[in-house]
């Protein structure tokens, strides 16, 4: 065997090695990447909001209406914004997350629950402002209502209307509402 040909051997050979080397490496890029998507596919939305708490975010609602101000509260059904106030100082709203259509100013971090108090439902939420017998605005697809919540049912408000000439009771289904808003 001459030189020349010992020497063609190990090129290809090492070309060989190289291309395997190279084969293992994508290889173990891709089932990372394929990781990395399985593990961001398992995180729910309210651990990314647990990890926002204390930051200003812009929740979008379905009504359209979009609501500025930074993040107090997040439980499994609803969170609690600390939002500036048109006529100046802060007001906080109670949003049902199932009135959430978009977030903006939401890390990429996730945080899981550790607390108990994070699956307080929106009933419990509600049930505490009808005990303090609070004035709150209660924002539907529909309207906009000023009044008190008089009981709170599984998945419904009683509100004592304030702003009707005559007071009356609207039965507000959760499913319509947008948000609850001290006044």
């Amino acid at each position: 065997m001459r030189g020349s040909d010992t020497s063609r051997w190990t090129l290809l050979f090492a070309d060989l090695e190289a291309q395997l080397v190279a084969e293992e490496a994508a290889e173990r890029e891709g089932a990372v990447a394929e990781l990395t998507r399985a593990e961001q596919a398992s995180v729910p939305l309210v651990d990314r909001l647990r990890a926002a708490r204390g930051r200003p975010l812009r929740l979008d609602l379905r009504d359209g209406e979009s609501l500025e101000g930074r993040l107090e509260r997040v439980a499994t059904e609803w969170v609690q914004i600390d939002a500036r106030s048109p006529r100046g100082g802060h007001r906080q709203h109670v949003v049902p997350l199932s009135a959430v259509v978009g977030i903006t100013g939401l890390g990429r971090h996730a945080v899981p629950s550790a607390a108990r108090t994070d699956r307080l439902g929106l009933g419990t939420a509600l049930r505490g402002l009808q005990r303090d017998r609070a004035r709150v605005q209660v924002r539907t697809t529909a309207h906009v209502v000023l009044g008190r919540i008089a009981r709170v049912g599984a998945d419904h408000l009683d509100l004592e209307e304030l702003d009707a000439a005559r007071p009356s009771v609207r039965v507000v289904p959760f499913t319509a509402l947008v948000r609850v808003s001290e006044t």
